[in-house]
């Protein structure tokens, strides 16, 4: 990996794809990469970065390069591009065995400290939080977040020169065909946060078990002198706690917890609203203190991080004058919880969210779930599910059945266009707060609305 002076990234796109390519071309690496061309949350990103993707995957855009870094989507290991590279004896290695080469420092002849966010729920934001408190107090950490960008951070993706690397962990499998180890697995980490467990990705996990045995897992990677961070008020990890024995912090809004969410938080102004993302504050808090900052640091960092793509992202205004937000929430737990939040912000709106399921076997396995996660608005528009490229179809989950589970306040709209023509149609004021919602592209529906960007005025 010493030798590494270029990289071909095959599906350079995705969430987790390019925030590497750009720690790779600020390294001084020579990146290339492919993927399909419909427009991805990441596209403008990659541009500002100089990163100009090869539209489809083809033999020929495997040049002489040093090493491959494949994706699980877009047929994993059996990509055209990936094929070549092998018959060229060309290194291939998966998107998550990539985040650990980077995390461990070799590719770039150099050692970092690293610092691991995985959960269910809640990675992105914590990684992105403790990488601008990190920011903010001079440090220059390398980052890898799993979105487009973070407003504190500017880009996804950084090349630092500090001593820390902070990096998503992701909960899915490395390759879904070929190689089911959980991408985290990758990382070693002196610091490992771990922000929830619930059950998800059931073509990943036999159960909520087996899902709290493999973040086990990867706690138990720690080294001696690591340490587990992780939200003390879950039950999954309670017990998993009950099986660590390494060293260990918790926080949470129980007493018991070494962080509490009202101590740490009494005097820090946050940007972000809800309960949930109080204790992603309060993993970041918790790392802030393990690394040896103050409490005034921290604050300075916490209130200097001002939210995510697609996390509670203020979109604009209707021309009709509703507030337009949109959130990448997918599973129940964070789909009721992110409008919780919602309605605690805006508790005199009404509040739409168009909702697009992702995965059919996340929607068929958490059906019932899904029925009960909508409480807290006044409409909900679903819409066809987002059939992830990992998967087949299966007709035998029907969101019209959903709706009608949910009851009077859910509608079905099949395409992005139904939905389009129902809210313009709508007129909606400026009591009423839209929220798009979920993993799939229901985001592009924003730019079809008839819309007028303004700032948000509370």
């Amino acid at each position: 990996m010493k030798k590494i002076k270029s990289i071909h990234f095959v599906g350079i796109k995705g969430v987790g794809m390019t925030p590497l390519a750009i720690i790779a071309k600020e390294a001084g690496v020579v990146v290339s990469g492919s993927d399909i061309a419909d427009e991805f949350i990441t596209d403008k990103v990659l541009k500002k970065a100089g990163i100009i993707p090869m539209v489809g995957f083809a033999d020929k855009n495997v040049g002489d390069v040093d090493l491959i870094i494949a994706t699980g989507a877009h047929g994993g290991f059996n990509n055209p591009e990936v094929l070549a590279a092998k018959k060229k004896k060309i290194k291939v290695i998966t998107q998550g065995e990539a985040v650990g080469v980077f995390m461990d420092g070799t590719i770039f002849n150099r050692k970092f400290s690293g610092i691991s966010v995985t959960g269910t729920h809640g990675k992105t934001t914590t990684t992105a939080m403790i990488a601008t408190l990190l920011k903010a107090n001079n440090f220059d950490p390398s980052f890898l977040i799993g979105t487009a960008t973070a407003i504190s951070l500017g880009v996804p993706g950084h090349y630092g020169l500090g001593d820390y690397f902070v990096a998503e962990a992701d909960e899915y499998m490395t390759e879904p065909t070929f190689d089911a180890t959980i991408k985290h697995m990758w990382q070693h980490p002196k610091i490992a946060v771990i922000t929830n467990i619930e059950f998800d990705h059931p073509d990943a996990y036999s159960s909520l078990r087996d899902t709290r045995e493999k973040f086990l897992a990867f706690a138990k990677q720690l080294p001696k002198d690591g340490v587990l961070i992780v939200c003390g008020d879950d039950p999954q990890i309670k017990q998993l706690l009950g099986e660590f024995r390494g060293k260990k912090i918790t926080y949470g809004s129980a007493r018991q917890n070494d962080y509490i969410v009202d101590n740490v938080l009494k005097d820090v102004e946050l940007s972000v609203f809800g309960d949930h993302n109080r204790l992603n504050a309060t993993a970041a808090f918790a790392v802030g203190i393990e690394i040896g900052l103050s409490k005034e640091q921290i604050k300075k960092g916490l209130e200097r991080y001002k939210g995510s793509k697609r996390r509670s992202e203020f979109v604009g205004t209707l021309s009709s004058g509703a507030r337009v937000f949109d959130d990448y929430a997918h599973h129940p737990t964070e789909v009721q919880k992110t409008l919780r939040a919602f309605r605690e912000k805006f508790p005199n709106s009404k509040i739409v969210c168009i909702f697009q399921p992702h995965t059919y076997s996340r929607t068929k396995s958490l059906f019932e779930q899904f029925a009960n996660s909508f409480k807290d608005v006044d409409t909900v528009i679903l819409t066809n599910i987002y059939s992830s490229l990992r998967e087949k179809p299966d007709l035998t989950v029907s969101m019209e059945d959903l709706a009608n589970k949910i009851g009077k306040k859910a509608l079905f709209l099949p395409e992005a266009s139904d939905v389009v023509k129902y809210i313009n149609d709508q007129g909606y004021g400026n009591d009423i707060v839209l929220i798009t919602m979920g993993a799939g592209d229901v985001y592009k529906i924003n730019s079809e609305l008839k819309m007028q960007k303004s700032k948000l005025i509370e």
